[in-house]
């Protein structure tokens, strides 16, 4: 059965512009999941040769959980674009690692329109529930100097739509905080009254409440009511490492803004799809938790992911699901990811929390087993081909 491509994407497109509020049953995800994955076993040689290693072709699966999931790894080693590698529209890498610059993994997006269709309606609904538009401050690099970062452009592309007029970035492209200017930013938006969504990694965060002596609140120079936080986690800094507790704390006491304005969203250069703690839908006007409830309150909150993403936690050695409760290897299948893999087995340990899960941490040490595995079957399958 052949399929077209561009009535695939129009057809996902449509779905995300209804928003993270209409619901997707799993029959008709699990429809749209085996029809990306046939796009995918067809378009994709490197995953179509894994899978049918695997003895998981379009003909012999009928439930998405039976699609074999590529780990993370894998995008640091191969070129997994479904389709004309040629047509690959934007690289996104991976940050820097211990590793080399090598070692980055890369996604080869061929769509940045799909990409557009996911990402801002979620964003929307998880940082602007009560708003059309905000000032956006982001402790980022511009998206034209860093091309690569797909954070910088999800921020770019956010600030375009959503922003005031006067959104700007504060990082340039070695990832060094211009004080200064972002400085000059937050006095003018308390001179105007005008709210600010302060967008960044957690480590940039932790940079400025580090290296920054001149601009601090909840005084006069507090951010005007209805300002809000989204840090992307990370909480190493150059200088020294916290605990979410205590950045959130730092974050509170130098802005002005309440816990329950602060946002933390997980993403991966892995997937076009991003996840949100929904704090600011689900108690837009509501107390922040006194000093002494912080911690537990902190401890309780889990991220959430749209109508068209799908999350399982496995286990680290054999990748069986594991019930609700017990943590595992987070694995995502982002129906966004249709040029290249949507089902990816990442090495982050996670919990399913309700609708929701909750991220434990990297996966300390060596890889874990189950993704190890993994990947000798993914370049087994290359050497076989």
């Amino acid at each position: 059965m052949g399929l077209d491509p561009a009535g695939l994407e129009q057809e996902l497109s449509d779905l995300f512009a209804q928003g993270v509020d209409s619901p997707l049953p799993d029959a008709a995800f699990n429809d749209l999941a085996l029809r990306v994955f046939r796009f995918q076993f067809e378009r994709n040689r490197i995953f179509g040769a894994y899978a049918e290693a695997r003895g998981r072709t379009p003909d012999t699966v009928d439930r998405w959980e039976e699609i074999p999931p590529v780990p993370t790894r894998a995008f640091k080693e191969l070129p997994l674009v479904a389709g004309d590698p040629e047509e690959v529209a934007r690289t996104f890498r991976t940050s820097g690692t211990t590793e080399g610059t090598e070692a980055r993994g890369a996604h080869g997006v061929v769509s940045l329109r799909l990409y557009d269709a996911s990402l801002l309606p979620n964003f929307q609904a998880h940082l602007l529930p009560d708003r059309p538009r905000i000032r956006i401050l982001s402790l980022l690099p511009p998206p034209e100097r860093v091309p690569s970062s797909s954070l910088a452009y999800m921020m770019g592309r956010a600030a375009s739509v959503y922003g005031d007029g006067f959104d700007d970035f504060f990082l340039d492209e070695h990832w060094r905080l211009d004080f200064r200017s972002l400085h000059d930013a937050l006095d003018r938006a308390v001179h105007e009254g005008a709210p600010v969504l302060l967008a960044g990694t957690a480590f940039a965060f932790v940079h400025f409440l580090d290296g920054s002596t001149t601009w601090r609140g909840p005084g006069p120079k507090a951010l005007p009511e209805g300002s809000r936080i989204m840090e992307t986690g990370g909480f190493k800094g150059r200088s020294r490492a916290v605990t979410r507790e205590e950045l959130y704390q730092g974050l509170r006491e130098r802005f002005g803004i309440p816990t329950r304005g602060i946002v933390n969203e997980y993403g991966m250069t892995e997937l076009l799809s991003q996840f949100y703690e929904p704090v600011l839908r689900s108690s837009p006007g509501g107390e922040a938790p006194t000093d002494g409830q912080e911690e537990e309150w902190l401890s309780e909150r889990s991220l959430t992911a749209p109508p068209w993403v799908r999350t399982r936690v496995l286990d680290p050695t054999t990748l069986d699901p594991l019930e609700s409760g017990r943590p595992g290897l987070l694995a995502h299948f982002d129906l966004a990811n249709l040029h290249s893999v949507s089902y990816v087995l990442t090495e982050d340990h996670g919990v399913s929390v309700g609708p929701g899960f909750r991220v434990l941490g990297r996966s300390p040490g060596a890889e874990p087993r189950g993704c190890s595995l993994a990947m000798e079957e993914v370049l087994a399958s290359q050497e076989r081909r």
